[in-house]
């Protein structure tokens, strides 16, 4: 069972979106009128899933959807009227996993949900494997700079220079990406 924040200016609307969610075998964690309040709201509620039922998304909606995005993400499906692509692209770079037009059907619930948890997990599985791929990318920027500095302070070849950054990690327990950083502060400093 999922717990899932609906949001939904109207309130006849969000009465149907509840029904068709609790057929479906999930939780509504809460009902927002806009997503003003999101943030506090997702900290609040912690839901597995966001809903919002909406015509058009409003740049604001976007906005505190791309905000979220960043702090708490978490799988959004929107259902709305609007199917300008513009908005849609908006929309998806906002952190939308799933944009349904034509409104909201109880029998397509469930499977847009696991569209947008598949999506979604998905997206964040290529975010991580980035963060990863960005790190390991500067890291090696560091090692370089450190052992450009050693072979000219030094007078090292490119070999030494890496050993010596090595043998300098493991003798303080430290990364050898680490170690390369304290000798570029070092080098800073003494220039």
């Amino acid at each position: 069972m999922l717990k899932v924040l609906v949001i939904d200016e109207s309130r006849g609307r969000a009465a149907a979106v509840c029904a068709g969610l609790a057929m479906a075998g999930h939780q509504v964690a809460a009902v927002l009128a806009s997503a003003r309040d999101l943030a506090e709201q997702v900290a609040a509620v912690r839901p597995d899933i966001i809903l919002i039922e909406t015509d058009a998304p409003s740049r604001d909606t976007l906005e505190h959807l791309a905000a979220m995005e960043r702090d708490a993400p978490r799988p959004v499906i929107v259902f709305a009227k609007e199917s300008d692509t513009a908005t849609i692209r908006e929309a998806i770079r906002a952190g939308v996993s799933a944009y349904v037009v034509d409104g909201l059907e109880p029998s397509r619930l469930k499977p847009v949900i696991d569209v947008a948890i598949a999506r979604f997990e998905e997206h964040q599985a290529l975010k991580t494997e980035l963060a990863e791929a960005t790190k390991k990318l500067s890291d090696r920027k560091r090692v370089d700079k450190a052992k450009g500095i050693l072979m000219k302070s030094r007078g090292l070849d490119e070999d030494a220079a890496y050993v010596a950054l090595r043998r300098l990690a493991m003798d303080r327990g430290k990364s050898i990406a680490a170690v390369a950083q304290d000798v570029i502060d070092m080098a800073k400093l003494l220039l």
